[in-house]
């Protein structure tokens, strides 16, 4: 039996902005991107013996073939035309769940890039093109470093690393909100309030985290708080406990604070977590899954 060990970084979205509805069915979307050190780890086992399994230390998350990590492994033995003769995938979770911080999809690319690591069989295009079938984030996680994404998220322009003192404050309240639904919605209202990609990835270039924190921006983030006023909430209460700029990531619900260093991430963390009870830091990190 062999035994694969690999991270999963979540993400963040420096801006997100929506282009509209596509041919296909999808939404275009541009985005700047960046892996944070918020992880998971992936057990995969290879060659037990027996029926495959997906499981993991936290029972809401999705086990067995409900797991994009199944379908991860799925579609890769079925391109290479292997048998691992059983496969066990055990996900111990940090990565906060319905939180707009791509946590399947780091956790798929993750098993995509152990696999090819030991098998070897396939190119990074390939590998890319796979990880596209599980899901629109996974070549971003697949990446792994502060990208300009556009398309469905698969065409990828790698940007500059972001400052070393730049720190994340972020902060989960209780609610949940469906993407397929928050689409609809900008669908018939129209988006209100577009990211300027090119200034952000300017302000990175320069590497000030003051710019790049007055940039932050998510096209998503007016819908939801339409619904969810604590979303705004917690950016003001970001700002005023010393983020350099607060957003929505994703469509939420973690919101997150912009930091110059860990000692002032570290005394807002403290001062948002008496009111929230899911509070957490976080830095850049580069790591490529491929």
């Amino acid at each position: 039996m062999i035994c694969l060990t690999r991270k999963a970084w979540g993400k963040l979205n420096l801006t997100l902005d929506v282009l509209g509805r596509r041919p296909d069915g999808y939404h275009a979307l541009r985005s700047v991107m960046t892996p944070v050190s918020l992880s998971d780890t992936l057990q995969i086992r290879l060659g037990t013996g027996l029926p495959w399994q997906v499981r993991c230390d936290r029972a809401e998350v999705p086990q067995g073939e409900k797991n994009l990590c199944w379908k991860a492994a799925r579609l890769y033995f079925d391109v290479i035309g292997e048998d691992p003769q059983g496969l066990d995938i055990f996900i111990e979770k940090q990565i906060p769940m319905q939180a707009g911080m791509a946590g399947g999809s780091a956790d798929a690319a993750a098993v995509l890039s152990a696999l090819n690591r030991h098998y070897g069989a396939l190119k990074d295009a390939d590998l890319r093109s796979i990880g596209l079938m599980v899901g629109s984030d996974v070549p971003f996680c697949q990446l792994g470093v502060t990208a300009l994404a556009e398309g469905r998220g698969e065409i990828l322009t790698p940007l500059p690393k972001l400052p070393e003192a730049m720190t994340y404050v972020l902060v989960q309240p209780d609610f949940s909100a469906s993407t397929p639904a928050l689409f609809a919605r900008l669908d018939l209202v129209g988006v209100t309030r577009r990211p300027d990609n090119g200034a952000m990835a300017a302000a990175i270039t320069d590497g000030s985290i003051p710019r790049i924190a007055g940039l932050l921006s998510n096209a998503f983030q007016p819908v939801v708080e339409a619904d969810f006023p604590v979303v705004g909430q917690i950016c003001r209460e970001l700002l005023e406990n010393g983020a350099l700029g607060a957003c929505l990531t994703g469509t939420g619900s973690v919101v997150f604070g912009v930091f110059d260093g860990r000692a002032a991430a570290d005394a807002a963390a403290a001062a948002m977590a008496v009111r929230y009870p899911r509070v957490f830091t976080a830095r850049n990190v580069s790591g490529r899954c491929l």
